[in-house]
């Protein structure tokens, strides 16, 4: 089975839709994948996510299920680094990595400000509704790998956001998203693939072909937003640093 997870389009978060950025990138992914044999469609219940997905329906006549756990991951916490309350992720370097806790897949969440605001529940919230969509689609999540209960090829397509997609990720290949949030940029609307690969008859186990692809943008002659990223140098002083 292949997983196409779609970030949304460069995000108005105010309004909770796209920019008109946004919407060219949107159009770009409907291109990109009106070629594919996709099987089902899947995507967050916010407004930037299904904006998203409705250029990609509209162009394939498809439609596409909301599923709550999609949404972006929401727990805020108290950044030790700037004293405010935000998403757990877009720590300052220094701050995350001077705990060992934050690269185990275990421990991640069991720091006490991860505690304090809820993230566990939060993480086991998305893992479960994950497990539960794959077992719908034949692989059952058991131990660390998946029993292949009806091994298929088939292509299913989710339109998210960063920070559930990389809790998902850690999920599948076992590691922290504390490593993923902060070490891997997902530009709008980029897509990553994963693959299961069953190399011993009904054990399934996925992995990661490619994160964050912006080909799309680049076939149709648009650079990829920097809304994902943060200052290459602190002297570039219009970059975002915060």
């Amino acid at each position: 089975m292949k997983l196409l997870i779609v970030r949304h389009g460069d995000p108005d978060y105010e309004h909770d839709t796209l920019t008109e950025t946004g919407h060219a990138e949107a159009a770009c992914v409907a291109e990109r994948l009106r070629g594919h044999d996709i099987c089902a469609f899947y995507v967050s219940p916010l407004g930037r996510a299904r904006d998203t997905a409705g250029y990609t329906l509209q162009m394939m006549h498809r439609e596409a299920e909301i599923l709550p756990w999609l949404r972006e991951f929401h727990a805020p916490i108290l950044h030790p680094d700037t004293g405010d309350v935000r998403v757990p992720w877009d720590w300052l370097p220094a701050a995350w990595t001077s705990e060992p806790m934050y690269y185990d897949k275990e421990q991640w969440c069991k720091t006490a400000v991860m505690q304090e605001y809820g993230v566990d529940k939060e993480a086991q919230r998305v893992y479960d509704g994950l497990d539960a969509l794959l077992a719908r689609h034949g692989y059952i999540r058991e131990g660390m790998v998946y029993r292949a209960a009806a091994p298929n090829c088939d292509t299913i397509c989710l339109f998210c956001h960063f920070g559930v997609s990389c809790v998902m990720l850690a999920h599948l290949i076992g590691c922290s998203p504390m490593v993923l949030w902060h070490g891997l940029c997902a530009a709008p609307a980029s897509i990553t693939v994963l693959t299961t690969e069953e190399r011993r008859q009904g054990i399934a186990s996925f992995r990661i072909n490619a994160f964050g692809d912006t080909g799309h943008f680049y076939a149709a002659g648009r650079e990829p937003s920097f809304s994902a990223r943060f200052c290459e140098m602190f002297s570039l002083a219009d970059e975002r640093h915060d």
